[in-house]
């Protein structure tokens, strides 16, 4: 494992382990306040195109924790492929840094990055995925319901980087997975192709009814219907998703032991309401918890830490 790009690049024994190791990192801290310093003395570079607070904190914290230290790069500063071409920006960071964590816009900026970079790069989100997110949710349903295949996970609402990462996700390791969306903010007919080409045995199901998608669901996510760089459409995205919000009435429709999930920050009283996210059932903060200890494993095992199963 050299560079975290794609959940796709990677078979359901290497994603195994690192959840393996987040989960153990995460006891390990847990039980005695702090982890080995197994990344003692090494630093990782940061380039932000998109603010953030969980991706952010959870990596600086995560190399704190493991001992090395995070550099914080803004767009002003390093302007990928503006101020300076990716791949110069690739190979002076790798001549400088063990590791390379960025946020963008367009995903060919993270290949590119990847590409010439001489460390490991790290997807901390791009337009057309998330991944630490959707492994860090797996994380979650595990330590909630102790097994992830079988599950069904419905995601109700916009067709977009985060269900393409986690459709992924759940394909890998044996789940079921439904998008509850309208019907042009589905995901696109190529990217289904491509995704069940990848886990070509997932049940992967399409609706454009919520509560038909909850019915038999373990899981219901949302994600928020504006996205950084849609700010311009929120009026007609809030009017196109009316029906898709997960409130009382919908969680009622999901099996009574089923769990509620969301990538945040939420919109509360849009695709969720504040009864939902504040429910017992919402797991959501727990969730944001476990960006920290993913990143922790995935950290452990791509700067050539000692952390291992």
């Amino acid at each position: 494992m050299t560079h975290f790009i794609s959940i796709s690049d990677f078979s359901e024994d290497q994603l195994r382990r690192l959840l393996n190791v987040a989960l153990r990192l995460k006891k390990e801290y847990l039980g005695r306040g702090s982890n080995e310093p197994v990344l003692a003395g090494q630093v990782l570079a940061m380039i932000f195109e998109k603010p953030s607070l969980r991706t952010r904190v959870s990596f600086g914290v995560a190399m704190t924790h493991l001992g090395g230290s995070a550099m914080l790069l803004r767009q002003e500063e390093v302007g990928l492929d503006v101020r300076e071409p990716a791949q110069d920006v690739a190979r002076v960071l790798s001549g400088m840094c063990n590791g390379i964590m960025a946020r963008t816009f367009e995903h060919e900026k993270i290949t590119k990055l990847a590409r010439y970079s001489r460390v490991p790069v790290i997807n901390g989100l791009t337009d057309h995925s998330h991944p630490c997110q959707a492994m860090a949710d797996l994380m979650t349903i595990e330590e909630h319901f102790g097994n992830l295949k079988g599950r069904t996970l419905a995601f109700i609402g916009d067709g977009n980087n985060v269900a393409r990462s986690l459709s992924v996700a759940c394909g890998k390791f044996g789940m079921r997975f439904i998008l509850a969306s309208p019907t042009t903010y589905s995901l696109p007919a190529d990217d289904v192709d491509r995704i069940m080409s990848q886990v070509p045995n997932m049940e992967f199901l399409t609706t454009s009814d919520p509560r038909e998608a909850v019915h038999e669901a373990d899981v219901l996510y949302t994600d928020t219907w504006i996205s950084m760089g849609q700010e311009a459409e929120k009026a007609k995205r809030i009017a196109d998703f009316a029906g898709f919000g997960i409130d009382e009435e919908l969680l009622k429709l999901a099996p009574a032991h089923a769990i509620v999930l969301h990538c945040l920050p939420a919109y509360r009283g849009m695709e969720i309401t504040d009864a939902v996210l504040e429910s017992p059932r919402s797991l959501v903060f727990e969730q944001a918890e476990n960006r920290l200890h993913f990143q922790k494993g995935l950290l452990a095992e791509l700067l050539g830490g000692k952390a291992r199963q």
